[in-house]
């Protein structure tokens, strides 16, 4: 007839005392289960599981009364276990051997999705506030490559960068051609320094130690960086080294200048990536413009995998004689065929730019007031206009 007649069959014949209060508590709760109608189980709303609420507290609070916290006369008080089980509402059902204080502890916590992560990680999602402070200033890196060998890369990347310094901004120049022309050029031996970015490309050794100052400071090479590609072959993540050892002093310097080697391998990889801006110097002839055409396709690679936010700057023509027919014809095909991205400075072929390496300078320093010495300065003044605007 009732919950207990539906779920269980008929025991047998038991003699039990009906007043004993347990007896009593089972008929309580049979009677205040209402007879529900046959439905079709497809329609029918689940029931909700545990146990059944007293008929008493059951029909106040679906009319919207407010349940009583005294039981019945004559009826046995529910269990502190019950109460706690029967709803987190404990003016429904309070219990009258245990204190509220005793019912409170014994109720289930509820728990919340953060409390399933670890606390290590709960401080990843909550990062600390940074109102009022201001963004660290990072450095401008531009990477000087060309493929091909003898483009003027590295006369051209110690004179733009002594004349930002002329300027008044802070310059770092690293060598990271193997050869160690742009070291020579600051009157550095790199068959004589002690440590070179080698050791910082394999070695993870920080790039303030290898930092010499002259008329700008300049990350120093050596032969050993040779053998840096072979070295760093089986280091995880070897095309980001020098990306990360320039972090440590992106903060020190307005502009890094980075001249590579004449090859597309791991270190002009290296200089790519950490690279925010490319100036490709083309000698104005034709073979250094096919290097041009191997330099898109290898900067394209970069962009799609390792650094989306290198460009190009600009393409440089340098060592151009104008007198001859072909540098003319080919300063007009870079033209047709790249545009804006051409600079509009020219770097005319000049002697001083042999003599100066020999004295261990730039030509801004050798022969500041030289036509060559201009050239770059007319450079810096067309890349600090594109930089700000």
């Amino acid at each position: 007839m009732g919950f207990l007649s539906r779920k269980k069959p008929k025991p047998a014949p038991l003699e039990i005392d009906e007043e004993h209060p347990i007896v009593e508590e089972l008929q309580r709760m049979e009677e205040a289960v209402p007879e529900r109608p046959a439905a079709d189980s497809r329609t029918e709303e689940p029931r909700p599981a545990g146990p059944v609420v007293e008929d008493d507290s059951s029909s106040s609070q679906a009319a919207g009364e407010e349940s009583s916290s005294t039981p019945p006369v004559g009826e046995a008080p529910a269990s502190s276990g019950q109460a706690a089980v029967q709803g987190t509402d404990s003016a429904s059902v309070e219990d009258t051997d245990s204190s509220p204080a005793e019912v409170a502890e014994e109720e289930p916590t509820r728990l919340m999705p953060r409390d399933l992560i670890a606390p290590s990680r709960n401080d990843a999602f909550e990062p600390e506030a940074s109102e009022g402070e201001a963004p660290a200033k990072h450095a401008e890196v531009i990477a000087f490559a060309n493929q091909k060998g003898g483009v003027a890369k590295t006369t051209t990347t110690l004179n733009l960068a002594v004349a930002f310094a002329e300027s008044g901004h802070r310059v770092l120049c690293v060598d990271l051609d193997p050869q160690g022309n742009l070291t020579m050029s600051q009157g550095i031996d790199p068959d004589k320094v002690e440590k070179s970015l080698y050791d910082v490309l394999v070695n993870d050794m920080p790039i303030r130690e290898i930092i010499q100052k002259r008329e700008i400071d300049i990350a120093v090479a050596s032969i050993d960086l040779a053998g840096a590609e072979i070295a760093m072959s089986t280091k995880i993540g070897r095309e980001r080294s020098l990306e990360k050892a320039l972090k440590e002093v992106a903060g020190d310097y307005d502009f890094v200048c980075i001249d590579t080697p004449p090859s597309l391998g791991l270190l002009t990889i290296n200089a790519l990536t950490a690279a925010s801006k490319v100036i490709v110097p083309v000698q104005c002839e034709y073979l250094s413009m096919r290097g041009l055409v191997q330099l898109q396709n290898t900067l394209r690679m970069i962009q799609e995998n390792l650094n989306p936010d290198v460009k190009i700057e600009g393409i440089l023509p340098t060592m151009l004689d104008s007198r001859t027919v072909h540098a003319k014809e080919a300063v007009e095909i870079l033209e047709e065929n790249f545009g804006d991205l051409v600079f509009r400075s020219r770097i005319k072929k000049a002697i001083k730019f042999a003599e100066a390496p020999v004295k261990g300078a730039s030509v801004l320093k050798y022969d500041s007031g030289s036509s060559a010495a201009n050239y770059y300065r007319e450079l810096a003044k067309e890349v600090l206009a594109n930089e700000s605007s």
